[in-house]
C-alpha cells in the first residue's frame, strides 16, 4: 500500500463524477498496487468475508487463475473469479493495458448471493491498480456479473481442475471404504425468550442451521481436550459429545422439493463421526430446500480434499448408480461451495489423525449450528498417531 505526494486528493477519486469509491472508501483507506508495464504479478487472494461469496475482477485486465487453497490448478484465463468465504486463489495479472490513456484501474469485489429472499450486503470493496503517477478517475470493471448471476458463478466453478502433472501429481482415491451423506439446511428453533417475547427469526422463531438435521451445540468442555483424556488417562470424565453422528440423514426425503416445511425444526446435539485411520472417505454434501436455500461454502479442518463431483437436484444414493465423477484431475481444496439445491462429492484419505471441525464458512450459519466434528483415530505406527498435548496444557480460549 502506498499513499504519497503523487496521489491525487480525494476529490479526484471519482465514479461518474462522484467522489469516493463504490464502498465509500476514500484516499485515506484505499490500497494502491503500483505496477510496471509489461510485468506479470502474482496476487494471492484470500476471502476473509464473513457471510457472502464474492465476484472479483480488475478493470481493463484479464487474469489467469493458477492455484486454489495452496494447490496448483490448470490455468484458467478469465475476466472474473467467484470466491467463497475461507477460500484462497492465486491469480496472475500482466500489466499490459492502456485504455484511452488511463493509467489507473479499479480492482473490485462484488457480492454474489443466490438466496431467494434473505437480505445481503450489496456493498463492494475496491483497490486500485496503478501504472504510476497521478490517480484520477480509475476505470471501473464493466464485466463483473450481477450479484444474482448463478450461471456466471457456475461457469467459473466448472473450470476449476487440478494441474495433475508429473511434477505436481494428485492422489485422489479411486475407490472408497466409507461414504458419509450429509444434508445441509437452514432451519428454525422454537423461541425460548421469557414472557412470550418473539425471536428474530421467521415467524418469531430462533434461527438455526444443521448438518443431517442436527444443529451443533457447543460442548461444555473442549472436545479435543476430552478426547486426549480418554486416549491417555486410566480414568477420564465422560465425553461431552456423542459418537453417533449419522452417516446418512435420519429421515430421508425429497431434499430439493418445493415444500419441506415439515422438516424445519431440527434436533440439537454435540455429535461426532468416528473414522478409522487410513480409510478412503467420500462425503456427499446435499443442499436442501428447507428454509432459505443458498450456496454454502463447507470447510473441513485438518484436510485438503478432492472435489470429484458436483450437480443440481438430489444426489443418487443408489449404490449401483454410476456417478459421472472426475477422478482424473479433480481440484484439491479445503473449502467448497455446495450449490443451492444441489450437491458436492469430496474424497480424501483419512491419514491425519485428530479432532477436526467441519462447518459452513458463512459465519452466521456456523453460529446457528451448521457444523460437526470428524475424529480420525490413531493408526498403528508412531507416525500415524496424534501428537501429544502440550506439556504446559491446552491453550486457554
Amino acid at each position: 500500500m502506498r499513499i504519497g505526494a503523487d496521489v491525487a486528493p480525494s476529490d479526484a477519486y471519482t465514479i461518474n463524477g462522484q467522489p469516493g469509491f463504490s464502498n465509500d472508501c476514500y484516499i485515506e483507506n484505499i490500497t494502491i498496487f503500483e505496477v510496471a508495464r509489461g510485468n506479470t504479478y502474482l496476487f494471492r487472494i484470500v476471502s476473509a468475508v464473513m457471510n457472502e461469496e464474492m465476484f472479483f475482477g480488475i478493470a481493463g485486465h484479464n487474469i489467469t487463475v493458477v492455484g486454489q487453497d495452496g494447490a496448483y490448478l490448470k490455468p484458467i484465463p478469465t475476466s472474473y473469479i467467484m470466491i467463497s468465504p475461507g477460500q484462497t486463489m492465486d491469480v496472475l495479472v500482466t500489466a499490459n493495458n492502456s485504455i484511452d490513456g488511463h493509467t489507473s484501474y479499479y480492482m473490485v469485489a462484488t457480492p454474489y448471493s443466490d438466496s431467494g429472499g434473505a437480505p445481503f450486503n450489496e456493498k463492494t470493496t475496491s483497490a486500485v491498480l496503478n501504472y504510476g503517477g497521478l490517480i484520477y478517475n480509475p476505470l471501473y470493471p464493466e464485466f463483473l456479473p450481477d450479484p444474482k448471476d448463478t450461471d456466471a458463478a457456475d461457469t467459473f466453478t466448472r473450470q476449476i481442475k487440478a494441474l495433475a502433472t508429473e511434477e505436481h501429481p494428485i492422489d485422489v482415491p479411486q475407490e472408497i471404504d466409507e461414504r458419509i451423506f450429509i444434508t445441509i439446511s437452514v432451519n428454525q428453533l422454537p423461541c425460548n425468550l421469557p414472557d412470550g417475547e418473539k425471536c428474530g427469526g421467521p415467524g418469531g422463531n430462533m434461527h438455526a442451521s444443521t448438518l443431517n438435521n442436527i444443529s451443533f451445540q457447543n460442548p461444555s468442555v473442549d472436545i479435543l481436550q476430552t478426547y486426549y483424556w480418554n486416549l491417555t488417562a486410566s480414568t477420564a470424565p465422560p465425553l461431552p459429545f456423542d459418537t453417533d453422528f449419522p452417516a446418512f440423514p435420519p429421515v430421508p426425503f425429497n431434499y430439493t422439493a418445493g415444500d419441506n416445511a415439515q422438516y424445519q425444526f431440527p434436533s440439537l446435539g454435540t455429535k461426532v463421526r468416528m473414522i478409522e485411520y487410513g480409510q478412503r472417505v467420500e462425503i456427499v454434501f446435499q443442499g436442501t430446500n428447507i428454509g432459505n436455500p443458498e450456496n454454502h461454502p463447507l470447510h473441513l479442518h485438518g484436510y485438503s480434499f478432492y472435489v470429484v463431483g458436483r450437480g443440481y437436484g438430489n444426489f443418487d444414493t443408489d449404490p449401483n448408480y454410476k456417478h459421472d465423477y472426475n477422478l482424473v484431475d479433480p481440484p484439491r481444496v479445503n473449502t467448497i461451495g455446495v450449490p443451492k439445491n444441489g450437491w458436492v462429492a469430496i474424497r480424501f484419505k483419512a491419514d491425519n489423525p485428530g479432532v477436526w471441525f467441519m462447518h459452513c464458512h458463512l459465519e452466521k450459519h456456523a453460529i446457528y449450528g451448521m457444523a460437526g466434528v470428524l475424529i480420525v483415530k490413531d493408526g498403528d505406527n508412531d507416525q500415524e498417531k496424534m501428537l501429544p498435548p502440550p506439556k504446559d496444557g491446552m491453550p486457554k480460549c
